[in-house]
């Protein structure tokens, strides 16, 4: 198979990974932005304005029903939580009408039910909500604010900067938080902000100061959303998969699962291809009215599983076929591989006939499991052909 060339790439990078000795796995668990966005009126709406009400209530969710023993253990804050002003001291503080315990208390809470407590900064003068933002000469004082809250995840965001800014900025506060001595995963939106590719975007430079990283532009509740992210990732997917592995990854945003925009085919289809993709799985969704058939797609072990796999090598697509199927493979721990037969048609169930020396796999006797039928399928030799029924913008994993 084609392994020995992505597990070369792959060791040359980790050594260059940021050295804080978090997320060796892509991290996990919940995000507000793309379902709740900002909602900030919480007299007219208050289950679902940005207020620390809402963070309990996910935190709650996530160490109750069976989330968090799975990993999805991060509780994260995005945009709109802060006061229009800065402190006395210069500092950022919450709002004191939607968050007046503070971000502290709400992080003890997080942490007293096993969870961690994510914030979302922004490197500029203002906050994509137009919030205040962290300009260079506020980088310490708001790395250490979040340490002194407890925070275990900062996402900082690159609105109301320039390309200058953040060429500074996103390693300064890398050097921040490193300097905090409270371990907190960094999350950065710089390459999202200069198109996501070389020469303006260093992979290499990124995987020592950044625990993942925004490439492209934020998902919206839809299938075309979701589409639009995963041929980007893939058309540049050369540049991308080497830049991924053990406390570094490429993050094509949040799982949308369970929201308004995706039927179930097309939740199966997100859960897989972000698993293959080694993508950070934050849920952006509200887990007190999640349906069943929802719950069922994220809390699929095997795919989590998979997304977990101990090595970290991102997937990749191995064939684009003319019938609109798309074979994706991602090597795995013990020897095992991920194979994702994904259908962009929208007319009916296509039966997809290959096999696995087809798919380049080495001669011999494979063990085969169904990742969303739950369920083991005939042993198979590797010059067997065998068909799949991959349903409309559907996958078979």
């Amino acid at each position: 198979m084609r392994a020995t060339v992505v597990f070369l790439l792959t060791f040359l990078a980790v050594t260059l990974a940021l050295d804080n000795g978090l997320m060796r796995t892509p991290p996990m668990g919940w995000l507000a932005w793309e379902r709740f966005r900002c909602d900030i009126d919480c007299e007219d709406d208050p289950q679902n304005c940005i207020s620390e009400v809402l963070f309990r209530d996910m935190a709650d969710r996530l160490a109750e029903d069976g989330w968090r023993e799975l990993g999805y253990v991060y509780v994260n804050i995005d945009d709109c939580w802060s006061s229009k002003e800065r402190d006395a001291q210069g500092r950022l503080q919450a709002d004191p009408k939607r968050f007046p315990g503070g971000i502290a208390k709400l992080a003890r809470y997080v942490h007293d039910r096993g969870l961690k407590l994510g914030i979302y900064g922004d490197l500029g003068t203002y906050t994509c909500g137009g919030y205040p933002g962290t300009t260079l000469d506020k980088i310490e004082i708001d790395a250490q604010t979040f340490a002194e809250w407890g925070v275990d995840m900062l996402k900082l965001d690159g609105c109301y900067s320039n390309s200058t800014e953040q060429e500074q900025g996103y390693p300064l506060m890398t050097k921040a938080l490193n300097a905090t001595g409270r371990p907190i995963g960094y999350s950065c939106s710089w390459p999202a902000y200069q198109g996501g590719l070389p020469p303006k975007v260093n992979y290499t430079l990124l995987g020592e100061i950044c625990n993942l990283w925004r490439n492209y532009g934020d998902i919206q509740d839809s299938w075309d959303s979701v589409l639009d992210i995963v041929d980007w990732f893939t058309e540049h997917q050369d540049i991308l998969q080497p830049a991924a592995g053990p406390g570094r990854w490429n993050d094509p945003d949040m799982l949308i699962i369970g929201d308004y925009g995706l039927s179930m085919d097309q939740s199966r289809s997100q859960m897989a291809l972000w698993a293959i993709m080694a993508a950070p799985l934050f849920m952006s969704n509200d887990l007190r009215t999640l349906n069943s058939g929802a719950r069922a797609v994220l809390q699929n072990k095997v795919a989590i599983a998979i997304n977990q796999d101990p090595l970290g090598i991102q997937g990749r697509r191995l064939i684009k076929e003319k019938s609109g199927v798309d074979v994706f493979w991602r090597p795995l721990s013990g020897g095992s591989s991920a194979l994702v037969f994904f259908s962009r048609r929208t007319d009916m169930p296509y039966r997809y006939q290959t096999s696995l020396k087809a798919l380049n796999y080495t001669a011999g006797t494979y063990k085969m499991y169904d990742v969303f039928l739950e369920k083991p399928m005939p042993v198979l030799k590797d010059a067997t052909e065998f068909v799949v029924s991959i349903n409309p913008t559907g996958v078979v994993m």
